[in-house]
């Protein structure tokens, strides 16, 4: 499956008029011809955009509020949306979460226009601010809320700053998935990063649901 095909729109606060998929879904094909064709996203103004959807202006703005937002979308779109977690244990979430850490690396693998994106992204503070704080973000505190339930019911040590343990999981994956392209990306790999850290991120003495012996 293309990157193109798996472009969907995604839910958000209402832009105005009502939303049609059909010319959203034209807006999206337009960015991503665009992408195709080797246009750089600095090039892509809404009015290229528009004119290759066969629509107005106005209409891109009635949805987005300009193109950052737009990219924001389309690059959300073509990630593997965000797991349900288990919420049976911080070690099944961490590992949920991770692994989706790891299957978004496989996906900028196997996609040279999603890889070419995100680095182009990185290159515009205006655009990856936007993409840092509608994406980004909300799955570090998702992350956060993981680990900070964990240390309240006794599953962490508490003398560690989530902010820290949260580096601590999704760094060995990020580092793999990011900063050593070439790196293995194992089936496991979730589940041994987790189950090393969590090794020294117990608290002492019985854990939970379990007598001292």
């Amino acid at each position: 499956m293309s990157l193109a095909e798996r472009q969907t729109p995604q839910d958000g606060p209402a832009r105005g008029r009502p939303r049609s998929e059909a010319v959203e879904r034209a807006i999206f094909d337009a960015v991503m011809r665009l992408l195709e064709e080797g246009v750089p996203l600095a090039e892509l103004s809404v009015e290229r955009i528009a004119r290759t959807a066969g629509v107005g202006k106005a209409t891109i703005y009635r949805r987005w509020s300009g193109k950052e937002e737009l990219f924001v979308d389309i690059v959300r779109g073509a990630e593997l949306p965000d797991p349900e977690l288990p919420g049976t244990s911080v070690r099944d979430d961490l590992v949920v979460l991770l692994e989706q850490v790891r299957r978004r690396g496989l996906a900028q693998r196997s996609s040279a226009i999603l890889h070419s994106v995100q680095a182009q992204m990185k290159s515009s503070p205006k655009l990856w601010a936007a993409y840092h704080s509608t994406v980004v973000a909300p799955r570090r505190r998702l992350g956060l809320e993981v680990l900070r339930r964990g240390q309240a019911n006794g599953e962490l040590r508490t003398d560690v700053d989530p902010e820290l343990l949260n580096d601590l999981f999704v760094g060995p994956v990020l580092v793999r998935s990011v900063l050593s392209p070439d790196a293995d990306l194992p089936e496991d790999l979730a589940e041994r990063v987790v189950d090393t850290l969590l090794e020294g991120l117990r608290p002492a003495g019985p854990r939970p649901g379990r007598a001292a012996s």
